[in-house]
């Protein structure tokens, strides 16, 4: 056997070492559960401690909180119903489900798996999948709920192991929620964060919102390589031989039916009149969706909504020409089915809210971020180690605390004044911290949308546990984390602009 063919077999014998490893843990039902009642024993001792950071901008001590009082304790019981209901992922799912339920009860994303499965290439179909990921954070969060599993079906329709499929569309969405084609909500968010810490250095520095724009277009297309080639190198084998079975119909050798091409014609239609309408309630200036200042905050705000409508009318005139909706009791019928299915994710759900609040109300998380930028501060490290540097601290503060603006909010009143003092740009610190931020994304439990990915997998294999999706996604966070730094590092080394008025490097007015 030559040295090429004996690497897969190292990388699987790896990998099935993680997953027995993580198949031991308890079910992520337990693991929550227990991580929550675990933050206020961990709140007493690290309040104990003596543990205190100073808050790099308002030169607060920040200090643990302990948890284990009366007060806090008796919240814990009559807060447990708010924490659940406010706790963002279950809403953003619940909702987006309604809309996904109607159109693939109704049959129309069978219908477009099978137009894709004639149109798209085979050997295509990995990339595609990636690809679409990716660009998904265009959506928001709703890619987790909506590619994810329609990852799933394509592979299954074509015969190949679904959460392969499953694995790939996760780790577009995810791994590279930072990098797009177009500009997302996400980079004037950013952005903001970073001029607000810029100004601290340079009070007439600016960050546009198109800050690491050209780095992150040409990240859509590195990222969709590597994700094509773990999955299909490295995932698929790792998984094995599709065996099982699904509620999946096969769709690798079927074609379209004149019903079905009526059928989608009109869904094509609901789905243009859906889009339509929210563009009149948003492009003029003077629309629903824009905020007193003309930004158009509120169209951000309403994009699950506008996902959930964008699935559900199409599914409506799909199964009204297709014949498979008869009357509103069916869709009715169709969107219950669909919300039961998510029935272990909302009991997950309860536990995650709970521990996700306790954590927050400890100061703990804002300490470990706060204290991972001052390690690195204290490096005394410039150039290309610098960004090594940040990006670990990002990536490894991303296993703990799940909000991106969350942990940029706190790590670029440390980061950005640093680099340029040293002369990088604040828009270099940002595109390191994203790329930080986003390859743990695909393997930390904590990521809120974790659970749903799990449970997603175990309607095709209920044997699936934690550690073998962690050990299936650790390949692409290797690869994406070890290609990313590599790239940036020949960005900086040529000296290339991140984005329209973005330098690489900053010079003092």
């Amino acid at each position: 056997m030559s040295e090429d063919e004996s690497k897969p077999s190292i990388a699987l014998r790896l990998l099935n070492g993680v997953a027995a490893v993580g198949n031991r843990l308890p079910d992520p039902l337990t693991l929550f559960f227990l991580f929550a009642l675990a933050i206020p024993v961990i709140s007493y001792f690290a309040a104990k401690s003596g543990w205190a950071i100073e808050h790099p901008t308002s030169g607060e001590i920040i200090t643990p909180v302990n948890l284990i009082t009366a007060e806090y304790i008796q919240g814990m019981f009559t807060k447990a119903v708010t924490n659940f209901t406010g706790f963002r992922p279950l809403g953003v799912v619940l909702v987006a489900m309604i809309g996904v339920g109607v159109a693939e009860k109704s049959g129309l994303i069978v219908a477009l798996l099978k137009i894709i499965v004639t149109s798209v290439p085979r050997s295509l179909t990995t990339a595609a999948v990636v690809f679409a990921g990716v660009m998904s954070s265009m959506a928001v969060d709703a890619g987790y709920v909506v590619l994810t599993p329609l990852g799933a079906v394509v592979f299954a329709g074509l015969g190949r192991h679904p959460i392969a499929g499953l694995c790939a569309a996760f780790a577009g969405v995810s791994g590279g929620f930072s990098a797009n084609l177009l500009i997302t909500a996400f980079d004037p968010m950013l952005s903001e964060l970073t001029m607000t810490a810029a100004i601290l250095y340079d009070d007439q520095y600016a960050v546009q919102a198109s800050a690491n724009y050209y780095f992150m277009v040409v990240s859509v297309l590195m990222l969709t390589l590597l994700g094509w080639w773990v999955t299909e190198r490295i995932v698929e084998p790792y998984l094995g031989t599709w065996e099982g079975g699904s509620d999946v119909e096969d769709i690798a050798d079927k074609t379209v039916t004149a019903q079905e091409r009526r059928a989608l014609l009109a869904a094509l239609g609901g789905f243009i009149f859906v889009i339509a309408a929210f563009a009149l309630l948003t492009i003029p200036s003077n629309s629903l969706f824009r905020a007193p200042d003309g930004s158009i905050g509120p169209f951000y705000g309403a994009l699950i909504v506008m996902i959930t409508a964008g699935f559900l009318l199409p599914g409506l005139f799909y199964g009204i020409v297709a014949g498979t909706i008869k009357s509103d009791r069916d869709v009715a019928k169709m969107a219950g089915e669909a919300m039961a299915t998510m029935g272990p994710y909302i009991v997950l759900a309860f536990a995650a809210a709970q521990f996700v609040v306790y954590f927050s109300d400890s100061n703990m998380g804002l300490m470990l971020a706060l204290s991972g930028a001052a390690f690195l501060k204290n490096l005394g490290v410039g150039g290309i180690p610098l960004l090594i540097g940040l990006i670990l601290v990002a990536g490894f503060i991303n296993l703990f605390v799940g909000s991106g603006s969350a942990k940029w909010a706190l790590l670029a009143p440390v980061f950005v004044p640093l680099m340029m003092d040293l002369g990088y740009s604040p828009e270099l610190a940002q595109v390191a911290y994203r790329i930080g931020d986003s390859v743990t994304n695909i393997i930390t439990p904590l990521n809120p949308y974790f659970p749903i990915v799990l449970a997603f997998a175990q309607r095709y294999d209920p044997k699936v546990r934690l550690g073998t999706i962690i050990s299936a996604m650790l390949p692409y966070a290797v690869v994406f984390g070890i290609a990313w730094t590599i790239m940036l590092g020949v960005w900086y080394i040529l000296g290339l602009p991140l984005g329209p008025d973005a330098p690489m490097f900053y010079t003092a007015p």
